[in-house]
């Protein structure tokens, strides 16, 4: 069986993206090869994507983790897609992105 799950980050204090980060570390440590794990971001939350990237990061998305982070967000911020971490993956919307996963059936955690 695959496991998938959505990981919603709306906050950019730092506590709170450590939390989500070291959250996705576990599951993918705990699950194993072959979980897909999408990180969503918007609002505060792309603090994730437009921030220095941190180790863990960089660790989370060699290891297969996905950035998603919500176009409607970066309009509203003035930001572009060239603002952004790399890997990241525009979605045209954070909150929709969302509801589109869980309703193919995807686990859905908020830490």
């Amino acid at each position: 069986m695959t496991h998938r799950a959505l990981i919603h980050l709306n906050e950019a204090a730092p506590e709170k993206i450590r939390a989500v980060l070291q959250n996705t570390t576990n599951l993918l440590a705990a699950l194993g090869p072959g979980t897909r794990v999408e990180i969503v971001a918007h609002g505060p939350g792309i603090a994730v994507a437009t921030e220095p990237p941190t180790e863990q990061l960089t660790a989370l998305l060699d290891a297969g983790a996905i950035l998603c982070v919500c176009r409607n967000t970066l309009t509203a911020r003035g930001l572009s897609e060239a603002d952004l971490h790399p890997r990241a993956e525009v979605v045209s919307s954070g909150v929709a992105h969302l509801v589109v996963r869980q309703s193919e059936g995807w686990a859905y955690l908020r830490p």
